[in-house]
């Protein structure tokens, strides 16, 4: 509890920093979104069929299919979340932000089972995986707009947006797939193929363009290089092998997007984090 009341002030300081649009904005996008997950969470529990199919798929999982399955769910989040606090205009691709419906139905409904759970320890502990249903049915009338976010105020929005963020990273950390410390436990991970992909070809000019930090050779003028979005230039050839195994940039340590579903999160988070920081420091000074 104290570390999701803490994951929680976190995501708070670092909506301190947005500016009125981008947290209307921000706003918007999520109450279109908890919509679209109510209507979900409505048709399966509307329909047993239904609910029997994304029962047996969440019983088909493993454990860590099963965090794997939350961990996208929360990648997806930050995603949209870091756009916003950036005021990108295009958002993330939809290979980050979407996810299968049979998918999402199951982390929707595994969800709704851990808040079950963490509200009633006993509601489903002895009962047929046949009741639970019924027993889901039962808990969500007793506040019907639990899943509703129709006649909810913008901050009630925010309130369960950060709430299923710091839940989700708490599940996440207690897995042990990522390591907040940033210490030794870091696994390396290669860069996005997607982005190595649009990395940009600049023309050296002005007399070169330096030393490439791999090569230790000149970059010399009139030649493509590799310019990566910190603006340091590399031989292509001495980059792309680098960029395989890596996703942080030679010199300045600059972290790229990668493939890997816990490092993006772990990514993501420390750009939170980092803002979150900043947040303190200016409301101290």
């Amino acid at each position: 509890m104290k570390d999701q009341r803490h994951l929680e002030s976190i995501i708070m300081s670092t909506l301190s920093t947005f500016t009125p649009p981008q947290l209307s904005d921000l706003t918007h996008y999520f109450s279109a979104l908890y919509h679209r997950h109510h209507r979900r969470i409505f048709s399966l529990l509307s329909s047993p069929t239904l609910f029997s199919l994304t029962l047996h798929h969440l019983h088909s999982l493993s454990l860590h299919n099963k965090s794997l399955l939350i961990a996208k769910h929360l990648l997806s989040k930050l995603a949209i979340f870091t756009h916003f606090m950036h005021n990108n205009t295009i958002l993330p691709p939809p290979s980050t932000t979407s996810m299968k419906l049979c998918d999402l139905d199951a982390v929707l409904l595994l969800l709704l089972l851990c808040e079950l759970r963490q509200h009633d320890p006993e509601a489903v502990l002895d009962l047929p995986p046949s009741r639970w249903r019924l027993i889901l049915c039962q808990y969500i009338a007793k506040d019907a707009l639990k899943f509703s976010t129709i006649r909810g105020s913008n901050r009630e929005v925010i309130m369960k947006f950060i709430e299923m963020v710091a839940k989700c990273k708490n599940f996440i950390n207690a897995m042990n797939h990522t390591d907040s410390s940033g210490g030794k436990n870091r696994k390396e991970v290669a860069t996005s193929v997607a982005v190595v992909v649009a990395l940009p070809s600049v023309e050296v000019s002005g007399g070169g363009g330096g030393e490439c930090v791999i090569c230790k050779e000149e970059m010399k003028e009139g030649r493509d290089v590799c310019k990566l979005p910190c603006h340091h230039l590399f031989h292509w050839i001495c980059i792309l092998p680098w960029l395989k195994t890596r996703n942080t940039c030679p010199c300045c340590r600059f972290q790229l997007p990668s493939d890997d579903v816990f490092a993006e999160i772990r990514r993501l988070w420390e750009v939170v984090v980092k803002t979150s920081a900043s947040a303190k420091f200016v409301g101290v000074d």
